[in-house]
């Protein structure tokens, strides 16, 4: 998976993610240093530290159950003395730790888990520290965002599928409700609209589904497009009805703006679905 990066007081800094967890490269963080110590000094002078050692074996003794405690102690009795000197690399050959690595290659440096790399970040400057923190907070933030985008688009998209393969499996009337109106004179409002959008009447459908009828009705095999032209015919049959306009001339009416925005609606669906088709990864 190819690193992230986030900008922190003109320093990029890299981000990898380990079995859903964040890794920052805390290399990049000593740029904001000046001098002549390079980052592998400064990262070793801050491991050789007592309280640094203190931190990173609780952190591995809570998240790591192969943690070699036995070699930490060993470490930790040295740390703060003049002779002593610790690597990452050493690090975890020795004690089996997770919490932080280094890498070579494209991507190379020491990484640390953001527990450990924001611990790291105020030992380089605690107001590098909160910037930070804030950048990798909008990071995540917009790592949400675009995930709930995905899976609604998922969800919606298979909704789509689902409704329109249901459809295929319930049975519609022969007879054409648009050539004989006789129907129209005794039809309730709901039916006017469902054999506009559906082409059959609620009770037609409940006879020739009498299996499905039994805990559903005729709407609720409809496709996602289907439900948004009903809704919106609901709206402008209201208005009609105040306008007095009779049965047949709403049906008309009506007809005429389901089947323009059911057009509409379908074939932007069907680009939409060519769309995702042809931009897989």
């Amino acid at each position: 998976m190819p690193n992230k990066i986030i900008e922190v007081q003109n320093i990029k800094v890299n981000i990898t993610n380990i079995n859903d967890n964040d890794y920052i490269c805390i290399s990049d963080f000593t740029k904001i240093k000046e001098g002549k110590s390079t980052s592998d000094d400064i990262i070793r002078n801050w491991l050789r530290n007592r309280i640094t050692l203190e931190f990173l074996g609780t952190w591995e003794s809570i998240y790591n159950p192969n943690f070699n405690s036995v070699e930490f102690d060993g470490f930790r009795k040295n740390a703060g003395l003049h002779t002593f000197t610790l690597s990452v690399t050493e690090w975890c050959e020795k004690t089996n730790a997770i919490g932080i690595y280094s890498k070579r290659g494209k991507y190379g440096g020491t990484y640390a888990h953001k527990d450990i790399a924001f611990e790291f970040a105020s030992a380089i400057s605690p107001v590098f520290k909160l910037y930070l923190i804030k950048e990798f907070e909008r990071l995540k933030q917009l790592e949400n965002q675009n995930r709930e985008w995905d899976v609604k688009r998922i969800l919606t998209k298979n909704n789509y599928l689902i409704h329109t393969d249901a459809i295929k499996n319930y049975i519609l009337p022969d007879n054409d409700f648009y050539k004989n109106k006789e129907w129209l004179k005794y039809a309730e409002e709901a039916d006017i609209l469902n054999v506009i959008i559906f082409k059959t009447t609620a009770k037609k459908w409940r006879e020739l589904n009498p299996d499905l009828a039994k805990n559903s009705n005729v709407r609720d095999y409809a496709t996602i497009n289907e439900l948004t032209v009903l809704s919106n015919l609901e709206s402008h049959n209201a208005e009609l009805i105040k306008e007095e306009k009779s049965k047949e001339e709403r049906f008309e009416i009506l007809s005429a703006i389901a089947k323009y925005q059911l057009d509409v609606l379908n074939n932007a669906e069907r680009i939409k679905l060519l769309g995702d088709g042809n931009n897989k990864e």
